[in-house]
This record gives structure tokens, C-alpha cells and sequence, in this order.
């Protein structure tokens, strides 16, 4: 510092008096001056007398001293701590030099735990880079100032930033945010610009501050802010960024208004509030694909396209005139297969992968700090929906296994309510729920202490892995044999209480006979007395009649028919799961009015303990306001080993579903979803933006009113006419009854709800944001006046006259209310994400009998065809939505319609085997080429897409398999009951997929042998035998003509090939298992193959005959 200035006798420019005065008065020497020049390693080196008359000459030195103010990083030091720091810097140096050479010190590592936490201790070790395992000193520019990529000043060295910029994505390995600029020379360009165009800061006002202050350098109220580094040190060079390299006498002193920038050039300067948000990080972040990976996939994308595009021209204008029957078919399909690959593939162009940093999100709403000294959590209030239909397919059991996941989960105690739904309305749920409770208070301590993962018991139990590995506390085997023993006991009890019930009925059913008939004894002394007929009721613990279904059923007590019990009435339309989740949100907006739902279906477990937590890091980040749902993938346990059905689904879940999470979000699928309890309320989402205002925006744009709602509270603006109009108005106080009924509690309730669903405004670029700490009170204890209107709020005459399930909450009129929920969502401008867990968030069971999946597909197919012909068809969708966005939603609806086309091109190989003809008239070298490039760049993107989705090819291929499986049965059947609902006004039924095994409890996968039949296999069937058929009279026509067409012959049997080897799984699931195929399987085959033979004599008799079958006559 002192060699960059000069110096001469003249004492008028030191300030001697006051500095000399209060030397004196402290009998401290204060530091002298010393010379030194600066070598080409970065060390100081201090010119002796003789150095200085030689470099100097005949300049004559007066001896002076000058006190330097106390800087962070020069301060007044014992002079036994300056010792410490030379010895220090002497120890942990490694000098080198030699003869003729100059000698260097290089700082290492080492340093010594002696005062570190001085100021003047910060620099020891040097500005090395801060990746694990690298040493490397940090980039700098010409001036040796470092040069610091990133705004969280993390420290990183040349080859380290390349790295990350290259293979990291441009990610910095700091706080996990893209890094702004990627290139070193613009770099260090904007570097040396900024220290050239820094303003100076203003000096202090003469009045303001005590000497000692304006002598400072530095704030004490940022102080702590700038503590906090990379390395936990003082940041020095952080410091000297902050105050511009400009300390000297209090010139650093923050002014009154607390700006330091200009107000010319419009900035508004930096205050202490802008230091301290400086270390913020995010709680999730984006990892983009690889471009080695997404740039090629996008590129076959665009050249698959205009192929296909290529061919199709071809194959419209080179008809088949032998066949123009078949050519016109075959146009027709492949136009549409077209399309429909088109609608699939658009939405893919754009997938991401996402991750969140749970430590952060614990610094942030659960670390001690001085308002919140117990660390009280602060995270918002979730309240878990799960819910069942019917005991007997869905065991109790299992319920109640993912009730205790749920109590278990690593989340705060008082900030979690679970609810249970039972829309078969029986005792033997509502008992089995009682005995879950009382078993959680010994399973819950359990998983808490010792940190147990599965927390579901019985898949806890039930894993076949070392259950005492990584639990280090003593007494663990100890607890896990009592509560082992425990749950035994518990599962012997639910699996005893449907005889429980029975025979504590059957009692309590021949007392009220015997009591009854006392009584007409009584009133009857002289006459005959007859048997009395009472009805055999389902009795409760208390001695009480059940009021929702009984076992024996009765006039109200019938299933969905029970008059008693809450939310259910004779003759009502109680809109099954949609109408149960309404239900549930209400009732818990009563009760605990959480602001965040997560819902499951009763086979879902929670696997990850931390799985809530984690998509709590999207709905608290910046910008988390505006996310509607996070969405988390579906996983099976209980699936056969070759998923013969493609029963993980993982395309859907692990392709098409990231995919859609680099749009506006992913589709709500029905189970695993993390809502925002405002937005299933219908409001708009703050900031929200339109994509398309049209397909005429070009030249008739609308004009846009100015809101005059603040931004503040723009998250409770109602949506008006569905959501795609511009001129909504805030909500008026008249209309809330007519929206959400007439209950002051949960009117009251809304607003709480969205306060508490802010995020943390704990960084300026947050927006709407609530103050840390509001959340660390603890909910009010219930009345009875509370729980009496929640049970008011869910009686089915409530919803009457209001718009719940058509605008608010799960929406009505469709099987697939899931698909409609996210739909009405993403319509009004909010988003979702996709959260994918390193350990699966929740697991279940899905059904691996093939009769069962297809009735699965079935149903999700119908809703598709219901989605389409209603007002919830993407055509329809609002300017808040995105193309790509709508296209989404738009192949949702339309996929079921490819099953018609898609039957008649799997009858078209075996109709031109069985014509002689082709859909082309010759199979020459265009056509060829052509079919040949459109298989590979299938194939190459069906690879790429395997690449960054992390599914296995076999996963890919049983995915295309059971494509064309539910496509040629289900998803014809779909379209057939959507018409006739749209069209006649049919009802379809459905009922629930059993989650139960098979008989055989040797065999876990005993239920994939078991076959029942179903309508829904005779297209497939009739496909094969077909197929089949055709291959052998293809065959024998070549083979006997005269002029045998091998081509012909060739392109048939492929195409029949490509369409057996498709339907190879179902062809295995109905053989069973050991031969056990069911009679009716062959009764169908004999009378397809006795069919398809009698048309073909028919159509082309022997040569030398004119009637059917030739030379036979009947005798």
C-alpha cells in the first residue's frame, strides 16, 4: 500500500494533531511505514537503506509515521499474535530458489487454528479455489484482482469454472444458479470496466458519527453479513468490492438514506438489506439436459418431420391402382399415425430435471435465530387426503399402512393433519382407522428415532436386507423386536375384525329380537304371538346402529345410499372421488386449514420419509407463488420382473411428464400431487402472463385493462368465464356464498390460507412474500363449534346452488377428474413441477392381471373421450396457457381416437396377404428408403430418449407393446362408451381395481396367471388368428404359382409380423400358467378361424367353380 504512494518531507498533508494527540493519550506506538516492492509471485518484499539509495538516488527520507485507519483487515494486532502470524506465514510457506535465482514462497493449505477469527488472519490461506480437492489459486485479472463469476462470490479456479461450464451445464458449484457470463475475456473485461466506472463514495457528513466511526470502514450492522463467506472467514475481497476499493477515512460510512449509487443512471444504489440477501440460495434448481443429448434429439425431431411429410406426399400422388382399396386405407392411417406422433412428440422438446437442497430449506424455516430461539419450525401447515371406496378390494390393511407412512413422515408434527375418506361408508375402515391410531404411538417414535426407512411396517418388515445395517444405537434391535412383535399383533387384530363385527352384530341383533319380543308379549297376553322380523344391523363398539353401510344391506344403509352419515343421501349424485376430495377440503379448511393438500390413494405409501419436505422446497422457493401442484411420479411395488404389461408405465412417468416439466408443468395423474389449497380454490395465480392471444394476434390484438388490484394481493382475483377473459374483477363479498357456500368459517379461512402459503421474503427478487417467523405459532385447539361446522360444510346439500366441482375444487363430469383438476389449473395461468426423488416419494400397487389393466386403461381412455367432447377440450383453453401446453392436453383427448385406425392397419398386412396385393403397387428402392429412414430415426430417438429420461430399452419396448394392446381393445371400447354418452346419454360404470393377490400365497405373482375373460379380448384375438391365417395362405400362393411375387409375399409377412410380435404379451397372459387356458378361449379362436376361412372361399372360390366351397355340397 505504501509503495503506491509518494512521499516527501511536507508534514501539512498528515493529519499530526488529533492522531498524535490520541497516540499519546493511549501510549501506543502506531505502526510504522515500510517500503517494499511487489514480486511476480504475488509476495512483498521489503527494500532495505541500501536498496533505496540505489533505486532512489540522492533523495533524501525524513523519518515520519502515519496511522493507517483500522481496516477489516488491518487492526490492531498483540504483538504476540503478530508473531504467531509470521511464524504461521514462515511455516505454512514452501519456499524455492536456488543460485542466480530468486526465492519465492509459496503459501500451502496448512494453517494453523491459532486466531483465525482475527481480520488480519483472513487472507492466510489465500485466494485458492474452493472445489473439494483443488488447490489451484482462483482466476484474476491483470491488477491480480480475483475474478469472481458468479454473484454469490464463489471462489473457483480456471480449469474448475471450464469444467462447470462445459460438462456442469454452466451451474456454479456454489449456490447451484446458471452462471450470467460464460466467457473469461468478457469476464475480466466487465471486471476491470466496473473497477473503472465505480463511483466514490461520498464522505461523511462533518456532524455525523463519532470519530471512531468515521474511521471506520465499515458498517457494523453489515458486518455479519460480509462474515459469511464460502469459507466462513472474512471476505476481504468481497470487502473491497462492496466499498470500491475506496476505505480511507470513514469513506465507506453508509449514508442516511443507505444508497451508494448514482440517481442519474436510474440505479437506486445498494443498502445493508442488499449485503445480507447477498449468501441466498435457492431451495431447488434446474438441470438442463445435456446438449450433447437434447440438441441431437431435437435435430431428429425436425428431420423425422420432414420425412414423414416427404413420404406422405409420395404416397398420395404413387397410387396402388390393382389395390386402390388398400392404398386408400393404408393413406388414411398413416396421415393419422402421423398426426398423432406429431401431437406426442412436440411437447418433448423441451425436458428438464429438477433438484432441491433440503439443508437449505432447514436453515431457512428451522435454525434457532434470535426472534425464534427454540427453532421453532416455520414451515406451512399440510394436510393429507387419503382416500377409499370399498373394504374388500382395497384391504384395511393396506390403508392403514399408508395412514402410519403418513403420521410418520419426516415433517413437523403439529404442522401435519391427515384425513381419510370412505365413500363405501363401512365399519370395518372406520375401526381399522381407530386401531391404526393407537399403533402409531408406538410406531412413530420408532421411525423417528432411529431414522426408519420404508415407514410403511408392513414393507418395512418386510425387506429382505440387513435391517441392522447403519443404525449405530444401542438399543435399535431391542425397539425393532418389541415393535415387531407389536405389529403382529396389529395385523392379527384388522384381519380379525370383519369377524369382530359379525358376531358383535349378531349378538346385539338377538337381543333386540328377544327384547322385541318380550315387549309384544307384553302388549299381546291372548293372542298368538309371531316371530319377529327386525333388520340385521351393523353394530358399533358403543352399542350404537352403524350409520353407513351394513353388512346386510337396508333401506338407508345400502352402499352410497346411507342417510345417516355424513356427506351421503338416498338418491344423491355424491360424484364419487372428486366429490369426497371437495368434501375433504372443506372440512379442512375448518379444522386445520393447511394452505398446502397433499392427496393419496389408500394402496400409496409414503416410501421417502423427506419426499413432503422436498416438494415443499418448490412451493416455498422464489417463485413458488405461482405453482399450483407439484407433481410426483407414480412407482409400483408387486410387479412381475418382465412387467409383461408395462404396469410401471415409466414412459408416461419418466419421459412424457419431464417433458411437460419444461412447459407450464406436468398433468395432475390422481395420487401423489402436493396442491396449493388457493388454487383449488379458482384463483388466478399472481403475475400471471398470456401466451396466445390468438391464432390472429398479428393483426387484431386486444387491448388490455389496467388492473387496479396491487400486486400484493393479485393471487385472490377470481377467474371470470372460465379463465380467458381479460376484464376479470375482484372478488366481490356478494358473490363468495354463490362460490363457496354460505359457511363464514371457510370464507374466513381463504385468505389465512394464502398468507400462510407465501414463500419466505427473505430475498428482494421475491414477490409476495411473508415475513420469516409467522408460521411458528401453533394452531388454535378445536371446539366443538368448529368441528360441528366442519361436519355441516361436507353434508351433501351444502355444495347445492354453489360452484364447487364446476370452477372450485376437484372438478365433476368425468372419470378422470384428475386430468380436468391440472387442466382448469394450468388454463388459468398457474404452473406445476415435476418432483423426482432420488428415493421413490410413494409407493403402490398396480394390477398385473391383464383382465384388470385393461379395465384400468379402459376407464382412463373414456375420460380421455369425455375430455374431448366437453368445454375442457384443449381447443378451447385460454391465451394463459402455452401451444406446446395445449398440444399436451390436446393429445390427451384425442389418443383413444388412434385406436380405430389403429385396428384397420393391423388388418392390413393379413388383407393383402390374403388379396395378393400390396399398398404399393411394387416395393421399389423410394419406398424402401423412405420406411427405412423413418424406422431408424425411430429407433435413434427412442435411444436418446432412453438417454436423458434413465429408462431401459426393455422398458421402451413393453411400453410400444401394450401401446398396441390397449389400443386395439380398450381404447376402441372407450371411444364406443364416449359416444354413446355424449351422443344417448349413457352412463358408464366402472369398478375398482382389487389390490388384492391371487389364491395362491406361495406366489407373489399368482394374480398374473389368472385369466378372465372379457369382451375387451376380441379384437386382439381376432388380430392374431387373422394374422395367422394370412401368413400360411400368403405362403401357399406363392409357393404353388406359376409367377410367385416374393416382394408382395415379404411386405405382408413383415407387417403381420411386426403386429404378432406386439401382441406377444397378451397372446402369453392368456395361456395362464401350466396350460390353464380358459375353454372360451378356444371356443372364439375355432369360430374366428372357421369364419375368416368360409369368406375367403367365398370371396375367391378354387378355379373351376362358381359356388361356395368349391365341389362341396352338403349331404
Amino acid at each position: 500500500m505504501a509503495s503506491n504512494n509518494h512521499f516527501t518531507n511536507s508534514r501539512s498533508n498528515l493529519s499530526t494533531n488529533s492522531d498524535a494527540a490520541e497516540a499519546a493519550r493511549n501510549h501506543q506506538q502506531p505502526p510504522g511505514v515500510t517500503f517494499a516492492r511487489r514480486t511476480s509471485s504475488g509476495r512483498y518484499v521489503n527494500y532495505s537503506r541500501d536498496d533505496l539509495d540505489s533505486e532512489l538516488g540522492s533523495v533524501d527520507f525524513t523519518n515520519y509515521t502515519v496511522h493507517i485507519p483500522p481496516t477489516p483487515d488491518n487492526q490492531p494486532m498483540d504483538p504476540s499474535i503478530s508473531q504467531k502470524v509470521e511464524e504461521q506465514y514462515v511455516s505454512s510457506s514452501l519456499f524455492t530458489g536456488g543460485f542466480n535465482s530468486v526465492t519465492r514462497a509459496h503459501l500451502m493449505d496448512k494453517v494453523i487454528d491459532s486466531e483465525t477469527n482475527h481480520p488480519q488472519m483472513a487472507g492466510a490461506k489465500g485466494s485458492s479455489c474452493a472445489i473439494p480437492g483443488c488447490d489451484v489459486k482462483v482466476m484474476s485479472d491483470e491488477r491480480g484482482q480475483d475474478l469472481l463469476p458468479c454473484e454469490c462470490d464463489f471462489k473457483i479456479c480456471r480449469d474448475c469454472f471450464v469444467d462447470a461450464v462445459k460438462t456442469g451445464g454452466g451451474i456454479c458449484p456454489g449456490c447451484k444458479e446458471p452462471y450470467r457470463n460464460t466467457d473469461l475475456t468478457d469476464l475480466a473485461e466487465n471486471n476491470n470496466k466496473g473497477q473503472q466506472q465505480r463511483p466514490m463514495l461520498p464522505p461523511p457528513s462533518s456532524g455525523g458519527g463519532s470519530k471512531m466511526e468515521r474511521r471506520l470502514s465499515l458498517m457494523k450492522s453489515t458486518k455479519s453479513g460480509l462474515m459469511r463467506s464460502q469459507t466462513g472467514d472474512f471476505d476481504h475481497n468481497r470487502w473491497l468490492f462492496e466499498t470500491s476499493g475506496t476505505y480511507g477515512y470513514g469513506n465507506a460510512f453508509w449514508t442516511k438514506d443507505g444508497n451508494l449509487g448514482s440517481e442519474k443512471d436510474g440505479s437506486h444504489g445498494m443498502g445493508p438489506q442488499d449485503l445480507m440477501s447477498r449468501p441466498w440460495r435457492p431451495l431447488t434448481r434446474k438441470l438442463q439436459i445435456p446438449a450433447a443429448v437434447i440438441s441431437p434429439y431435437r435435430l431428429l425431431i425436425f428431420i423425422r418431420i420432414v420425412v414423414l411429410a416427404l413420404f406422405l406426399m409420395w404416397r398420395i400422388k404413387h397410387q396402388n391402382q390393382d389395390a386402390i382399396w388398400l392404398w386408400g386405407m393404408s393413406v388414411v392411417c398413416e396421415l393419422w399415425f402421423a398426426f398423432s406422433w406429431l401431437l406426442d412428440q412436440l411437447p418433448k422438446l423441451c425436458p428438464i430435471n429438477r433438484a432441491t437442497d433440503l439443508n437449505v430449506l432447514k436453515e431457512k424455516f428451522e435454525t434457532p435465530t434470535p426472534s425464534n430461539p427454540t427453532g421453532k419450525s416455520d414451515l406451512p401447515g399440510l394436510d393429507m387426503f387419503v382416500s377409499t371406496a370399498d373394504p374388500e378390494k382395497e384391504p384395511p390393511l393396506v390403508t392403514s399402512n399408508t395412514i402410519l407412512s403418513i403420521l410418520a413422515a419426516d415433517y413437523p408434527v403439529e404442522k401435519l393433519a391427515c384425513y381419510v375418506s370412505d365413500d363405501g361408508g363401512a365399519l370395518l375402515t372406520f375401526e381399522a382407522m381407530a386401531e391404526a391410531a393407537s399403533f402409531a404411538n408406538i410406531w412413530v417414535p420408532f421411525c423417528r428415532k432411529h431414522n426408519i426407512e420404508p415407514r410403511n411396517p408392513d414393507s418395512y418388515f418386510s425387506l429382505k436386507r440387513d435391517p441392522y445395517k447403519n443404525k449405530v444405537k444401542t438399543d435399535f434391535v431391542k425397539d425393532r423386536r418389541r415393535v415387531k412383535r407389536e405389529y403382529d399383533e396389529f395385523k392379527v387384530r384388522i384381519n380379525g375384525l370383519p369377524d369382530s363385527i359379525r358376531r358383535r352384530s349378531d349378538a346385539y341383533h338377538a337381543r333386540e329380537e328377544i327384547k322385541a319380543m318380550k315387549e309384544q308379549r307384553q302388549n299381546r297376553e291372548d293372542e298368538i304371538v309371531e316371530p319377529v322380523k327386525i333388520p340385521k344391523a351393523t353394530w358399533m363398539a358403543d352399542g350404537t346402529h352403524w350409520p353407513g353401510t351394513w353388512i346386510n344391506s337396508a333401506p338407508d344403509h345400502s352402499r352410497s345410499d346411507h342417510a345417516g352419515i355424513i356427506q351421503k343421501r338416498p338418491g344423491y349424485d355424491h360424484n364419487k372421488k372428486a366429490g369426497a376430495m371437495n368434501a375433504l377440503v372443506r372440512a379442512s379448511a375448518i379444522m386445520s386449514n393447511g394452505p398446502f393438500i397433499l392427496n393419496l390413494d389408500c394402496d400409496h405409501y409414503i416410501y421417502n420419509s423427506q419426499a413432503l419436505r422436498e416438494g415443499m422446497c418448490f412451493m416455498m422457493d422464489r417463485g413458488g407463488d405461482r405453482l399450483c401442484y407439484v407433481q410426483f411420479p407414480q412407482r409400483f411395488e408387486g410387479i412381475d420382473p418382465s412387467d409383461r404389461y408395462a404396469n410401471h408405465n415409466t414412459v408416461f412417468f419418466d419421459v412424457n411428464m419431464r417433458a411437460l416439466d419444461g412447459l407450464m408443468g406436468p398433468v395432475y395423474v390422481g395420487t401423489g400431487c402436493l396442491f396449493r389449497r388457493i388454487a383449488l380454490y379458482g384463483f388466478d395465480p399472481p403475475r400471471s402472463k398470456e401466451h396466445s392471444p390468438g391464432f390472429c394476434s398479428c393483426c387484431f390484438r386486444r387491448k388490455k385493462k389496467k388492473s387496479r388490484v396491487a400486486e400484493e394481493n393479485r393471487s385472490l382475483r377470481m377467474s371470470g368465464g372460465g379463465g380467458d377473459s381479460d376484464d376479470d374483477e375482484e372478488m366481490s363479498l356478494s358473490l363468495v356464498p354463490k362460490k363457496f357456500g354460505n359457511s363464514t368459517f371457510l370464507i374466513d379461512s381463504i385468505p389465512v390460507a394464502e398468507f400462510q402459503g407465501r414463500p419466505l421474503a427473505d430475498h428482494p427478487a421475491v414477490q409476495n412474500g411473508r415475513p420469516p417467523g409467522a408460521l411458528t405459532i401453533p394452531r388454535e385447539l378445536l371446539d366443538a363449534s368448529t368441528v360441528a361446522e366442519a361436519i355441516a360444510v361436507i353434508s351433501c346439500w351444502y355444495e347445492d346452488k354453489t360452484e364447487w366441482g364446476s370452477r372450485i375444487g376437484w372438478i365433476y363430469g368425468s372419470v378422470t377428474e384428475d386430468v380436468v383438476t391440472g387442466y382448469r389449473m394450468h388454463n388459468r395461468g398457474w404452473k406445476s413441477v415435476y418432483c423426482v426423488t432420488k428415493r421413490d416419494a410413494f409407493r403402490g400397487t398396480a394390477p398385473i392381471n391383464l383382465t384388470d389393466r385393461l379395465h384400468q386403461v379402459l376407464r382412463w381412455a373414456t375420460g380421455s373421450v369425455e375430455i374431448f367432447f366437453s368445454r375442457n377440450n384443449a381447443f378451447l383453453a385460454s391465451p394463459k396457457m402455452k401451444i406446446l401446453q395445449r398440444i399436451a392436453y390436446l393429445n390427451v383427448g384425442i389418443y383413444p381416437f388412434t385406436s380405430i385406425f389403429l385396428i384397420v392397419y393391423c388388418f392390413l398386412p393379413a388383407l393383402s396377404l390374403f388379396s395378393g396385393q400390396f399398398i404399393v403397387q411394387t416395393l421399389n428402392v423410394t419406398f424402401l428408403i423412405y420406411l427405412l429412414i423413418i424406422s431408424i430415426t425411430l429407433c435413434l430417438l427412442a435411444l436418446l430418449e432412453i438417454k436423458w429420461s434413465g429408462i431401459s430399452l426393455e422398458e421402451w419396448w413393453r411400453n410400444e407393446q401394450f401401446w398396441l394392446i390397449g389400443g386395439t381393445s380398450a381404447h376402441l371400447a372407450a371411444v364406443i362408451q364416449g359416444l354413446l354418452k355424449v351422443v344417448a346419454g349413457i352412463e358408464i360404470s366402472f369398478t375398482l381395481t382389487s389390490k388384492s393377490g391371487g389364491d395362491d400365497v406361495d406366489d407373489e405373482f399368482a394374480d398374473l396367471y389368472i385369466v378372465k375373460w372379457t369382451s375387451l379380448m376380441i379384437p386382439p384375438i381376432t388380430i392374431m388368428m387373422v394374422n395367422l391365417i394370412a401368413i400360411a395362405v400368403g405362403f401357399s400362393r406363392t409357393i404353388y404359382s406359376v409367377i410367385p411375387q416374393w416382394s408382395k409375399l415379404i411386405g405382408g409377412v413383415f407387417f403381420s409380423f411386426w403386429v404378432l410380435a406386439h401382441l406377444y404379451p397378451f397372446a402369453k397372459g392368456l395361456m395362464g400358467r401350466r396350460g390353464k387356458t380358459p375353454t372360451i378361449v378356444y371356443v372364439w379362436s375355432g369360430l374366428v378361424a372357421i369364419t375368416i376361412s368360409l369368406l375367403w372361399v367365398a370371396v375367391n372360390p378354387p378355379a373351376g367353380s362358381t359356388q361356395i366351397g368349391g365341389s362341396f355340397t352338403f349331404p
